[in-house]
């Protein structure tokens, strides 16, 4: 397994006074390094590229679309503001030399209608979602766009495995693929294995290794073992990514509901949770 972090776990939005975390992520024993990336319009780009350079890390980026710009709005022209941050999105990780965009790409992220998803709002989204997929074949034809199934309380949209592979076999391009979150699939799948031979080698694009609690991974409830062996089953060869946040974030503790501690910093929350998992992989 690779296993990497996401710079979540040291700040909310990445800037260039965060440049720093990418040599600490090495460091401390990763191997790749997601960039969350919900304003692309900000991201310093160049800057990361020159500090990946200095490293052996592999890098993946991961999003999230809001109100202003989600794929499933009756507006057009707020589904064309979706259409070029995640075309811009797109650009950075051809730059980054990274090959998955992951998060919640395909609707607003929190964005709950208090209904079920309607068929309008799912040919938006995918008829959208094409438009991206087919511009990054052309651009950066390595790329997988990997959508997100996040759970009930953040989106009606995907909240499964097997609505992500229909998503993906919707768009129709060879790019799509599903991203797995342990956190989410303890909420809204009904087995590990399943969700993950759904997916198969063929859909499962990038998996997020995050506890049931979103705290430190291997001291809760995920089934790990379980889990590992699903994914070497199905021959997945990508990162396995630590995610969580720090109750001081203000966007995302509205959205996540991130109201304690789970160690004493991000880092540390990280570093045991890498040191767990790598033990649980090494008893398979």
């Amino acid at each position: 397994m690779q296993f990497g972090v996401d710079t979540f776990i040291w700040t909310e939005v990445f800037k260039e006074k965060d440049l720093w975390i990418i040599q600490k992520a090495e460091e401390l024993g990763f191997e790749a390094i997601d960039f969350a990336i919900a304003h692309p319009e900000t991201f310093p780009v160049q800057q990361v590229k020159k500090e990946l350079a200095k490293t052996k890390l592999k890098a993946v980026t991961s999003t999230t679309l809001n109100a202003k710009n989600s794929l499933i709005s009756d507006e057009p022209a707020v589904r064309q503001k979706g259409i070029e941050s995640l075309k811009k999105l797109v650009d950075i990780n051809l730059e980054l030399g990274s090959d998955i965009l992951g998060g919640v790409n395909y609707a607003g992220w929190g964005c709950l209608t208090g209904k079920p998803k309607t068929e309008k709002e799912w040919e938006h989204s995918v008829s959208s979602m094409r438009i991206v997929a087919e511009y990054a074949l052309q651009k950066h034809p390595k790329l997988k766009i990997c959508v997100e199934p996040v759970n009930r309380f953040e989106t009606h949209f995907i909240n499964t495995a097997e609505e992500g592979v229909r998503y993906c076999k919707a768009v129709g391009t060879s790019n799509m693929a599903v991203h797995l979150d342990c956190f989410h699939m303890i909420r809204e799948e009904t087995s590990y294995t399943e969700a993950v031979e759904t997916c198969g080698k063929e859909y499962l694009g990038y998996v997020h290794v995050c506890e049931n609690n979103r705290g430190i991974p291997g001291t809760g409830l995920v089934p790990w073992k379980e889990f590992f062996t699903a994914l070497n089953h199905i021959g997945y060869e990508g990162p396995c990514v630590i995610e969580s946040f720090d109750p001081s974030f203000e966007e995302l503790n509205g959205q996540c509901a991130i109201w304690r501690k789970f160690a004493d910093t991000g880092e540390e929350l990280a570093v045991k949770g890498l040191a767990n998992l790598k033990k649980i992989v090494q008893e398979l």
